[in-house]
């Protein structure tokens, strides 16, 4: 049979797109709902064949229907033709009815697609009934749009698994083409070096051990918009089976998808997604390109399909430290995708200088641990400093007991820290200064740069739930309206439940540090010298756990009261919906994540008082700083917390996956039953596969690590280290998702990564003003540094000048000792306001040398690359000469006549 599509059709199929109320209810089918595991043929193709003599060309498709019973040779990715290409696949379940008996009477239950008897009144017969008729009438508006379909099922007596294969003619693909804008290929260019490292390292003639030389790398080209009569002066035009790639064809078909309507418009009963939602279909997916295990026997590279290129040079655990095929990632997942994990290697390759010098600072403090003569002097002081009680009911004690915390303090809070905030800072803006130039590199190389989402019709969920109807402004079409006034009325509402989540998140941590007092006065009271020592290191560290597995907790919870509460706020279009949640979410993790060591960083040990006026929370004395500092319990709380937050996900992200999809390969091998020995198909093998979850969980992982290794740097120079041996790890369990574990996900195009690029760039002007304060009155740098210069450059007395003397009211233990700068009369000292203008001064000046440099940096790099220019420019100059219409007769037209 021959396929032809004139262009009447096509503007009848877009008609068909946008109203069919008028006219769905007049269309009718071969029967779909007696559509029995064959081909389903659009009437006017029949009709078109006919007319055409039964003639084969380049447009023709042959059509097979036949039963499960009858051999046919076919391919995975096509239909049983062995022809016709699969874009995407519909599933939906049905579940075997039974004749029922009752008192007297027997009740018929009918199967699907079948009028309900009418003393059938059931709300879930109804309701099946319901979804039914909806997909009768959106299958039969898809084959109005032009689309070819082939039915396939696997049943057993109590499920069917019913299969609709979708494949989009020439035409079709040509029509939405020009429709969405595609890029169509003008000019092909050399390959783009993606990865800067190579270049620098084969200036050097350095072996580049990361390089790798991947096969069937996707061509580049210059490319301008699709124009269907520029049709020959693209590249490859004349091959109509392979002018579109597969992602470009899935697109397609999920846009005709999204707009085909399978109810009544005012309704907004419109698109895929809410048939999705409303449980018309279970499953809408394109296929996989084959298997992605490797053949048994022996095979070249260049003959291995996408997917098993994807899986041996990138998702496999030993390529760890390979460069990422970008162009290959592109090309079958779709550019946001892509971009995603071109983020995630840059900012892994990033963390490697940053990792070296972290570890290089921590190793020199531990190098220089015997040059620390505040701790040499503490260690040596025997009992010459009798502390103060530590709580009403503990003994006093002899500052030379704190001998090893002491020396363990001075690996976090030592010269080389400050130094190193100070490198983080400046990392963190370079960084994203030079991604903003990767991602416009990338924009251009994959045909984004010039990509404004197209006018996003309204979200399934709005659309079933809006109150009325409005006309919009921009395509004139009336749609489901939401009064704006109600919306932000709702949206009031949402912040302050958000604010009461807060709250809750403070209340567990005050919780949290009642507990860490509880179990630090239990330490006191077991009588052990050990255990009283490093009591409040062992209620440190419990209290992390704790405090770790309320965050996780709470993250949990409030991800989910998140989505209800953005979903009541009736956002319109998906965007909008995104950045609202995102924005919800962010903000409680940031505060659920954070707040715990804000807390140890900035407020810990500041409201401690002195003996004898002593502040209380709770009829409990208030929190000091441990014998090593505050800085150290810092570094504790970022350990326990960062590390294990990394190390829980990682399980997760490798466990749930495969335990989702054991569940639903042994769901559908029992519907299978005897047929599970045939030869899997292939949209049945990618139906047993776990739905995609999105980029939303692994974006918000990464941004908290972000801020893990800036804000708090100045007290853990480890951290970049672990976040670059979790993100190792983190670029192949992501990467083994997506290639083995997930069902393909429809390519979206972006050219950025949305507002997760606005939060990097918020948390970094954070880092900066976090680590200066951090610096000024949590470390011991600038005490130590007022002390140098006022008194002795070695430190000698430094401990003892740091110590002040009870108040004479305080008589349980008369001349004992406490950090702080007061006299004896609990007064501050001179040096206290001295050393807190020298603070409030480091501040300034910190912040202000480093936000003038990041500018500097900022005006220095360029967002686009100078060579990026310059093919923007070439490729523009391209796409008019090959757009131009009729130049020489225009230029002949306006020439002036000669009389």
């Amino acid at each position: 049979m021959m396929v032809k599509k004139s262009s009447d059709v096509v503007k009848e199929d877009r008609e068909v797109l946008l109203d069919l109320d008028s006219r769905g209810e007049a269309q009718t089918t071969d029967g779909y709902g007696s559509l029995q595991n064959g081909s389903f043929i659009p009437p006017r193709y029949l009709s078109a064949a006919a007319a055409d003599g039964g003639r084969h060309g380049d447009d023709a498709v042959v059509m097979h229907s036949s039963t499960n019973n009858q051999p046919v040779s076919q391919l995975e990715n096509y239909f049983r033709d062995g022809r016709t290409k699969i874009d995407f696949v519909l599933v939906w379940e049905i579940r075997s009815r039974r004749k029922r008996r009752g008192k007297g009477k027997s009740e018929v239950v009918c199967g699907e697609g079948e009028l309900l008897p009418p003393e059938e009144s059931s709300r879930s017969e109804r309701r099946k009934a319901q979804l039914a008729q909806w997909r009768e009438k959106f299958v039969q508006n898809l084959e109005s749009a032009g689309l070819l379909m082939e039915k396939e099922e696997t049943a057993n007596e109590k499920k069917t698994i019913h299969f609709l294969k979708i494949s989009a003619p020439w035409d079709v693909l040509v029509y939405y083409a020009e429709e969405l804008s595609l890029r169509a290929p003008l000019q092909a260019q050399q390959h783009l070096d993606l990865n800067t490292s190579a270049g620098v390292l084969n200036r050097l003639y350095i072996p580049n051990a990361m390089m790798e030389s991947v096969p069937n790398r996707p061509l580049d080209y210059y490319t301008c918009a699709f124009r269907k009569s520029k049709m020959s002066r693209f590249l490859g035009s004349e091959d109509r089976e392979m002018y579109f790639t597969n992602t470009q064809r899935h697109r397609i078909v999920y846009e005709v998808l999204a707009q085909t309507v399978y109810g009544k418009r005012k309704k907004a009963e419109v698109g895929v997604e809410r048939l999705l939602s409303e449980g018309a279909y279970t499953a809408a997916y394109p296929l996989h390109e084959g298997p992605f295990q490797l053949p048994s026997y022996q095979i070249r590279p260049d003959e291995l399909n996408q997917r098993q290129v994807l899986f041996y040079y990138w998702a496999r655990w030993c390529k760890w430290y390979k460069y990422q095929p970008l162009d290959h990632i592109r090309e079958y997942f779709g550019e946001k995708i892509a971009l995603y994990f071109a983020w995630l290697g840059f900012y892994t390759a990033w963390l490697l200088p940053a990792a070296v010098v972290g570890t290089l600072i921590f190793v020199s403090g531990v190098m220089t641990m015997g040059a620390n003569t505040p701790a040499e002097d503490i260690c040596k002081s025997g009992a010459n400093y009798l502390m103060c009680p530590l709580c009403k009911t503990c003994m006093a004690w002899n500052m030379s007991e704190i001998c090893t915390m002491a020396k363990l303090g001075y690996l976090f809070d030592h010269p080389g820290t400050v130094f190193f905030s100070v490198f983080m800072s400046f990392w963190a803006v370079t960084f994203l200064e030079y991604w903003k130039r990767k991602m416009a590199t990338l924009a251009h190389h994959w045909d984004c740069m010039d990509f404004h989402e197209e006018e996003e019709r309204p979200r399934p969920e709005f659309a079933a739930t809006a109150p009325m109807m409005e006309q919009n402004p921009v395509t004139g079409v009336k749609e489901p309206y939401f009064p704006e006034k109600t919306r932000l009325s709702r949206m009031f509402t949402g912040s302050m439940v958000i604010i009461l989540m807060l709250c809750v998140v403070m209340i567990f941590l005050v919780t949290v540090v009642v507990c860490r007092g509880i179990i630090s006065v239990m330490m006191y009271h077991t009588g052990s010298p050990v255990l009283r020592t490093e009591a409040g290191t062992i209620a440190n560290i419990s209290s992390s756990v704790v405090n770790l597995g309320l965050i996780l907790l709470m993250g949990q919870v409030y991800t989910a009261l998140a989505e209800q509460l953005t979903k009541w706020e009736m956002h319109r279009t998906q965007t909008q919906y995104d950045n609202a949640f995102t924005f919800k979410v962010f903000i409680f993790q940031f505060v659920n994540f954070y707040s715990s060591p804000f807390y140890v960083a900035f407020f810990k040990g500041r409201f401690v008082g002195y003996p004898s006026n002593y502040g209380t929370l709770f009829g409990m004395r208030n929190e000091d700083c441990g014998p090593g500092g505050c800085l150290i319990e810092l570094a504790e709380q970022l350990f326990i917390i960062m590390v294990g937050k990394q190390l829980i996900n990682n399980v997760q992200e490798f466990i749930l996956p495969k335990i989702k999809a054991w569940h639903q390969k042994r769901g559908f091998a029992n519907v299978q039953g005897d047929e599970a020995s045939h030869e899997p198909r292939r949209w049945e093998e990618d139906y047993k596969l776990v739905q995609s979850g999105g980029l939303f969980e692994e974006y918000l992982e990464m941004v908290l690590q972000f801020g893990f290794i800036t804000i708090f740097v100045a007290a853990f120079p480890l951290a970049p280290l672990f976040a670059l041996l979790n993100n190792w790890v983190e670029v192949r369990l992501d990467a083994h998702k997506f290639v083995c574990e997930y069902r393909r996900p429809v390519a979206e195009r972006a050219q950025n990564i949305g507002v997760w690029f606005n939060i990097l760039e918020a948390l970094s002007h954070l880092s900066v003003i976090a680590n200066a304060f951090l610096i000024a009155f949590t470390s011991d740098f600038l005490p130590r540094l007022l002390y140098q210069y006022k008194f002795d450059n070695d430190l000698h007395g430094y401990v003892n000048f740091t110590l002040a003397y009870a108040p004479l009211n305080y008589t349980d233990y008369p001349m004992c000792r406490y950090k702080a700068f007061r006299d004896n009369y609990g007064n501050y000292t001179l040096f206290y306001w001295e050393l807190l203008a020298v603070r409030l001064g480091f501040i300034i000046a910190f912040e202000h040398v480093v936000f003038f440099v990041l500018r500097a940096i900022d005006w220095i790099v360029p967002d686009v690359p100078e060579s990026l220019e310059l093919k923007v420019k070439r490729e523009h100059y391209l796409a008019k000469q090959a757009l131009a219409e009729n130049q020489e007769a225009l230029l002949q037209a306006t020439r002036p006549v000669e009389s």
